[in-house]
């Protein structure tokens, strides 16, 4: 069978790679992965499914029990990645998958894809009315090196005023990933005014988790231009208080959240 003139795989090449993503030895998967990525380009419309179901089983890779294979599930997030809008919709759909492992495996994939996956994850996002479920997306939109990701700022937003602590720390996290995607002056006004806000009223959070994701989006606002020399200021006395550097001698007692407002630190110095 061709498609765009390439020859898709052989039956005897799926095979192959099928037996050896589905050992237990790096080498073989290894092996596997590179036999894949020779022959991705042949992968037809019709196949990008069967590719995902020979690889998607790494994705329930438990890497701290088995941190030798954390090279080869990074391999083959990549991989499933350059599939890109072909995979995107049975990425997203299988973002509500059981295991937590894979939750986070296929969020990094569709993070790895780029542009082209934000407009279906903010549709699932809007869709989906699982917490968890919210909190993959976002976490999948927080890993998307792309200007584009914009459009989900007013989602984490209101995720970030969430009862639920995971939904919580997880927009309040993204929205400094956001940060670090989005170009300086691309950020509309309304939405940054928006953003320290909330960050700020995140950094009394109860979970020290939460305002330590505050401390350090604030932070990254900071490194990539998104906030006036004024609003550096006081984030710099915000961080200062935080680490007990000022004399007002209310630090906070958390030691995340005293890191991050001191790696904040080292952005404001007044430029």
């Amino acid at each position: 069978v061709f498609y765009g003139g390439r020859a898709s795989m052989t039956d005897e090449t799926w095979a192959r790679i099928r037996g050896l993503l589905a050992g237990t030895q790096p080498d073989s998967i290894e092996e596997g992965l590179g036999l894949l990525e020779a022959e991705i380009d042949r992968i037809g419309p019709d196949e990008a499914e069967a590719l995902l179901e020979i690889v998607s089983p790494l994705f329930y890779i438990d890497t701290l029990d088995h941190p030798e294979l954390v090279p080869a599930l990074d391999r083959a997030l990549s991989l499933t990645a350059r599939l890109g809008d072909r995979l995107i919709p049975l990425l997203v759909k299988r973002l509500d998958a059981a295991d937590m492992k894979a939750q986070w495996a296929i969020a990094h994939a569709l993070g790895r894809v780029g542009p082209p996956a934000v407009p279906p994850l903010i549709k699932a996002y809007e869709s989906a009315t699982d917490t968890m479920m919210h909190a993959f997306i976002l976490y999948a939109l927080g890993k998307t090196r792309s200007e584009e990701v914009v459009r989900a700022v007013p989602l984490a937003l209101e995720a970030a005023a969430s009862p639920n602590i995971e939904l919580r720390d997880t927009a309040t996290r993204a929205l400094g990933k956001f940060a670090e995607s989005i170009p300086p002056g691309r950020l509309p006004a309304e939405l940054r005014r928006r953003c320290l806000e909330r960050l700020q009223e995140n950094l009394a959070d109860e979970e020290p988790s939460v305002r330590a994701k505050a401390v350090r989006s604030m932070g990254k606002l900071a490194r990539h231009g998104h906030l006036t020399e004024g609003e550096r200021g006081t984030l710099r006395v915000i961080c200062r208080n935080l680490t007990g550097e000022d004399v007002s001698g209310e630090w906070d007692r958390a030691y995340i959240v005293r890191k991050e407002a001191a790696e904040a630190l080292g952005w404001l110095e007044p430029r």
